[in-house]
């Protein structure tokens, strides 16, 4: 075994009577933490800059070469799958077991760093090398330039991807080892927001230019990455480690480090629904390559989809910077549950265009809204994914545990890309995209407009993104029911087989339980919602009767209305649910259900409150347009959306029976002796 570490080492001189932070043996003062926050925050602008190139680019590139979507599946999503799913659990395991001068996590970015800027940029000249390498080869001369074109982005496609899973198998977990465990939560808010901001830029000022510059793009991203990502990664200073524990030296090398990477990491039931989760999760996105098709059938251009994901971004921005305080407050397990479960409704909704077209400027517009709406609660779950992982995974193990569910997931992920390839090209094959005949939309006065519905196929992605995220759902779940089983909020302790108490001791974090002030807030927002849902069908009735549309205020009257009044009595039955079960709790009697934390319904009920505007400028410009059924499948879409809503909101209170019994709690203790103190 390796001899005890050294006393704390210091990034910067610490000051007689300067409050110092502590991770490991790093120590830092205010000024110290600062740089240490600046440099990762610029690492990960380059980071984002760099890996914003390839997953946006590339399918164009392909689509535009005539690659079919298999085909592309399989460069994209299957190739790098296989690759995550080797690379990533091995680099994982040698990181948490490296030891060298530089730390345990930067030698492995910087190896790779020259490899993987070369592949980046070889990728930007591939229609240049196809020219040289038929000019100067007879036997390439016979191949059609498309298809050595194709071939070598696949090249250097999973070239680049060998290299970068170096840098994502080891980036993340460089933050748990330097950042002090009481400012993750803010500096993963502020990790998000640069990143995001980076994302803008890329989508705002340089996307739209894909089709002309794609060499130069790929070249400058190269170089920042480079230069940019280097720098930080050189003034990063990592502390000393101790020698891993529960294991001999032996243990970690050669097949013993293989029987021991599997043996601990799918040792406890725990980990295996965690891993399941991200799994199903990673199938669902694997058909998002096509996402970029979808935009474009729907009549937008790169320069609209450029600016959707912008304006999406920055006001994704603006709401981490207000939403990463409740991460540790209200638990990331929590949120990631609760974001899990409700964003089912955004791809149930998503499905309606299935159905229903409307000309691009409308639907840009419709997209501008939404984005702008849901970036509070995606951003809250986005700023909660890793420190979820923090708190649930074992600290001396995480890049290990990390590695893992990359492993599994990497496996889900090439499977799941083939299938969505596959599943794209047979709903293309029954829906004849080639033979979409022109549709002309009627105006006034004997105008309109003449447009196309080009690649409707990918129109079911939404189809496919809901059936694996109910399933995704299902097994987070029951990761969340787990983690309260284990300990929950007030004592929850990752299990660790290798260790003789069983767990791996880690300090808990404060807590804010459901309260009553904020859960009437809730409701009452719920309220308003469904009231509001059911008082804008007479008035959008009032509409089609103006606008002369009879068939749509006929099937209005006969079927959304109904479903709008439905609806809210369900709603009304469930919330006298809640309330009887607060009162109960309040006098520490036992509950029919659980209790569902106010935060997250908070958040999705002003989320919802606010779409209901985008919903009624969806009907009324059906109606505008003189698309009547596809008014009424609006309207009916909408009704059952707020019914599934309230089938998610009886389900989480179910999910909750048994564990949250109690109102007006928080817990402040830090250690595993802690105890509830009031609020």
């Amino acid at each position: 075994m390796h001899a005890p570490p050294p006393v704390a080492q210091n990034i910067v001189p610490v000051l007689p009577g300067s409050k110092t932070y502590h991770c490991g043996t790093l120590t830092y003062t205010k000024i110290g933490l600062f740089m240490l926050f600046a440099w990762l925050l610029w690492g990960d602008f380059c980071f984002t800059m760099m890996e914003s190139v390839v997953p946006t680019i590339v399918p164009l590139k392909l689509k535009a070469l005539g690659c079919s979507n298999m085909l592309m599946a399989i460069i994209l999503s299957s190739a790098p799958g296989v690759l995550n799913m080797t690379i990533c659990p091995y680099v994982s395991f040698k990181s948490d077991r490296y030891r060298s001068k530089w730390g345990r996590r930067i030698p492995f970015i910087i190896w790779t760093m020259p490899f993987l800027c070369a592949c980046l940029a070889l990728m930007g000249f591939s229609d240049d090398l196809c020219g040289l390498l038929q000019r100067h080869s007879e036997y390439l001369r016979s191949v059609a330039p498309a298809s050595l074109t194709i071939g070598l982005i696949a090249v250097f496609m999973i070239m680049f991807q060998f290299f970068n899973m170096f840098v994502g198998s080891v980036f993340w977990y460089l933050f748990n080892d330097v950042v002090p465990a009481q400012f993750l939560a803010r500096f993963m808010g502020a990790f998000r927001i640069v990143g995001t901001g980076a994302s803008a830029i890329y989508q705002c000022f340089i996307f739209k230019y894909a089709n002309i510059y794609m060499r130069e793009i790929f070249t400058g991203a190269a170089v920042l990455y480079l230069v940019g990502f280097g720098m930080a990664c050189l003034m990063i200073k990592e502390g000393e480690y101790p020698p891993p524990s529960g294991e001999d030296d032996k243990s970690g090398k050669g097949l013993k480090g293989i029987i021991t990477f599997f043996k601990e990491s799918f040792s406890h039931r725990f980990y295996v629904l965690r891993f399941l989760f991200t799994s199903f999760a990673a199938a669902a996105g694997a058909i998002g390559t096509f996402g970029i098709f979808f935009s474009q059938g729907m009549g937008l251009s790169l320069e609209q989809i450029g600016y959707i994901s912008t304006v999406s971004l920055i006001a994704g921005m603006a709401a981490m910077y207000l939403m990463a305080i409740f991460v540790d407050r209200w638990h990331p397990l929590r949120i990631c549950t609760y974001g899990m479960v409700f964003g089912l409704l955004g791809n149930i909704g998503a499905m309606v265009w299935i159905f229903v077209t409307l000309p691009g400027d409308y639907f840009f517009w419709l997209n501008i809204g939404n984005g702008v709406i849901g970036s509070f609660m995606a951003a809250l779950v986005s700023v909660a994914g890793l420190p979820s992982e923090m708190r649930i995974f074992p600290q001396s193990r995480f890049g290990q545990f990390c590695s893992a569910q990359a492993m599994l997931r990497s496996t889900f992920t090439v499977i799941a890309g083939l299938a969505a390839g596959a599943f794209i090209d047979m709903v293309r094959h029954f829906c004849h995209d080639a033979n979409i005949p022109w549709h002309f939309i009627p105006l006034q006065m004997g105008t309109g407009i003449l447009f196309r519905m080009p690649d409707y196929a990918y129109r079911f992605i939404f189809v496919w993104m809901v059936v694996f995220g109910i399933i995704s759902a299902v097994f987070l779940i029951m990761v969340y029911r787990e983690w309260y089983r284990l300990g929950g909020d007030k004592h929850f302790h990752p299990p660790a087989p290798w260790s003789p108490q069983g767990i791996e001791e880690m300090p808990i974090v404060p807590i804010v339980g459901p309260q009553t002030k904020w859960l009437n807030l809730a409701l009452r927002l719920f309220d308003a919602l469904m009231i509001l849902s059911l008082l804008e069908v007479p008035a959008m009735m009032y509409w089609m009767h103006l606008k002369q549309a009879a068939f749509a205020f006929k099937w209005y009257g006969m079927a959304v209305l109904p479903l709008a009044v439905l609806a809210l009595l369900c709603w009304l039955m469930l919330k006298r649910s809640i309330r009887r079960d607060m009162a109960a709790a309040k006098n520490g009697l036992p509950l029919h259900n659980g209790l569902p934390h106010h935060g997250m319904l908070i958040i999705f009920g002003a989320q919802l409150l606010l779409a209901v505007g985008i919903w009624v400028c969806q009907e009324a410009s059906a109606v505008f347009l003189h698309l009547e059924r596809g008014a009424i499948v609006f309207g009916i879409a909408h009704t059952i959306a707020n019914l599934v809503l309230i089938g998610m909101l009886y389900a989480m209170c179910r999910v909750e029976r048994g564990y949250s019994v109690t109102v007006d709690e928080k817990y402040e203790a830090m250690d595993n002796t802690s105890t509830p103190s009031a609020a």
